[in-house]
């Protein structure tokens, strides 16, 4: 027997950082994001050996436990190990013997929720592999927990109910509470605007995490300019709402450059003077805005280019050497699966 699991990644279209506590448990978040025809897979193949294996056959990494009711948190395998200590310590109370792989469509530290969704991804193949009772928002918030309580790893919310919903959603976050609005976006408004927003990966990465703590702290410590910039992208969250359900496409990338000045005030690490030359670059070619995808410093920009200005836009990006990528919005999110040997 074969379990099989793929969760999408996502593209953060407006109100990104606005899902990070404190900001979020003060002030309430808003956020507009959809996914994409790029995953996060997971296999689980049952053994009787009484051994967990977790492997990475992209990376040629593999580690082995015998009768392991819980595992060190350490190494390359931190999520798969979260996932696992939740899973055998909440449901099964024992051992699980089991070969577990998977990967991703993008590199790391991309900005695309590539860590979220990969505890989805896991997670889903386990619901599916035990038959375990878990909803969308009951397998959305216990990845929460298994990433943010469990591995203390920083970060917000979003990510986990992007992976497990997917599609275009608007999403509240009000405290521990989160509301998932998916939104009825007509499928040409959706062609059209993957026509024009062009995604690029600056071939670089970033922590994340150092990102969020040092917006988390300007929250914390009152700074009215950060604050003030969360706010601006709750309502650059609303304004893409309405002209993404109305069909004013063009509009989008005004409110993405609305929203990127904004951004670059949460935390002085989002930004850095390579983003703001290829940033720059993009416009001057025919960009009407764009934003880095994700906490910031490195990983995805994604441009609005209306007409036929995606071409231009690519050929002034290929100075800085990254990559444009072909994508599609997908609009389903967790999927699980059982193959019989």
């Amino acid at each position: 027997m074969i379990i099989r699991s793929k969760a999408p990644l996502r593209l953060g279209l407006a109100g990104g950082g606005t899902d990070v506590s404190p900001y979020s448990d003060i002030y309430g978040g808003a956020i507009l994001n959809a996914t994409v025809d790029l995953f996060a897979y997971t296999t689980i193949e049952p053994t009787d050996d009484n051994k967990v294996v977790f492997m990475a056959p992209d990376k040629n990494l593999k580690e082995e436990y015998e009768n392991a009711t819980e595992v060190d948190t350490d190494g390359y395998f931190i999520l798969h190990k979260g996932v696992y200590n939740r899973i055998v310590r909440q449901f099964t109370h024992h051992p699980l013997s089991m070969r577990i792989a998977s990967y991703v469509d993008v590199p790391a530290g991309s900005g695309m929720g590539t860590s979220s969704t990969l505890v989805v991804s896991i997670l889903g193949a386990y619901v599916e592999w035990l038959k375990l009772p878990l909803g969308e928002y009951d397998i959305a918030r216990l990845a929460y927990e298994i990433e943010r309580v469990d591995l203390g790893l920083a970060g917000g919310k979003q990510d986990q109910y992007a992976a497990t919903f997917g599609g275009f959603n608007f999403m509240e976050f009000v405290g521990d509470n989160v509301i998932v609005n998916p939104l009825r976006v007509r499928p040409r408004y959706q062609d059209e605007l993957c026509h024009n927003l062009l995604l690029y990966y600056t071939d670089t990465s970033h922590v994340s995490a150092d990102i969020i703590k040092e917006q988390q702290q300007n929250v914390k410590d009152k700074k009215s300019n950060s604050i003030e910039s969360m706010h601006k992208l709750k309502e650059q969250a609303i304004r893409m709402k309405e002209v993404l359900l109305k069909g004013d496409i063009n509009s989008i990338g005004e409110i993405l450059d609305f929203g990127w000045k904004h951004k670059k005030q949460m935390a002085s690490s989002v930004s850095n003077p390579r983003i703001d030359a290829i940033y720059d670059i993009a416009r001057k070619a025919g960009a009407s805005g764009g934003k880095i995808s994700g906490a910031g410093g490195g990983g995805f920009m994604f441009f609005y280019c209306p007409g036929l200005s995606r071409h231009s836009v690519a050929e002034a990006l290929s100075q800085f050497g990254g990559t444009v990528y072909r994508y599609e919005f997908c609009t389903e999110g967790l999927k699980t699966w059982t193959m019989m040997n």
